[in-house]
């Protein structure tokens, strides 16, 4: 039973990037972008844990920690980029 969740929340979280991946294409405005680019890095870190639910291995929620630091650390200096148009002050 496990494992058709599994494949559930992969085909959920795999179309749900691909919308995402729309919305960074055709976002009428620098803000929708980078709102699809933060919702994409959640996406993934998503895919990165159900892929180690699904093989049970501990080893891939590291990279996930990783890729969410990454993501609100980007995320995070853009927005200021975008607001201030200068990132250090």
């Amino acid at each position: 039973m496990i494992a058709y969740a599994l494949w559930f929340a992969f085909s959920c979280y795999g179309a749900a990037l691909l919308l995402n991946l729309v919305r960074v294409l055709r976002g009428p405005a620098i803000g929708d972008r980078l709102l699809a680019l933060d919702t994409m890095v959640i996406n993934a870190i998503a895919l990165i844990v159900l892929y180690g639910i699904g093989s049970g291995s501990t080893i891939s929620f590291e990279p996930a920690l990783l890729l969410a630091l990454l993501g609100f650390v980007s995320t995070t200096a853009y927005a200021k980029f975008l607001l201030r148009k200068d990132i250090v002050e």
